[in-house]
């Protein structure tokens, strides 16, 4: 029985870590923008 690291090239793991990065970062980002605008508005 093979792996899943074999049936998918090493490039596609790595975009796929490098988009779910990116994809928190800005998850974060717009968090932190509706935490301030929310807190700034009170």
């Amino acid at each position: 029985m093979s792996s899943i690291q074999d049936k998918f090239p090493r490039a596609l793991w790595v975009r796929l870590f490098i988009y779910i990065a990116l994809g928190h970062v800005f998850g974060g980002f717009l968090y932190l923008l509706f935490e301030v605008g929310a807190n700034s508005a009170k």
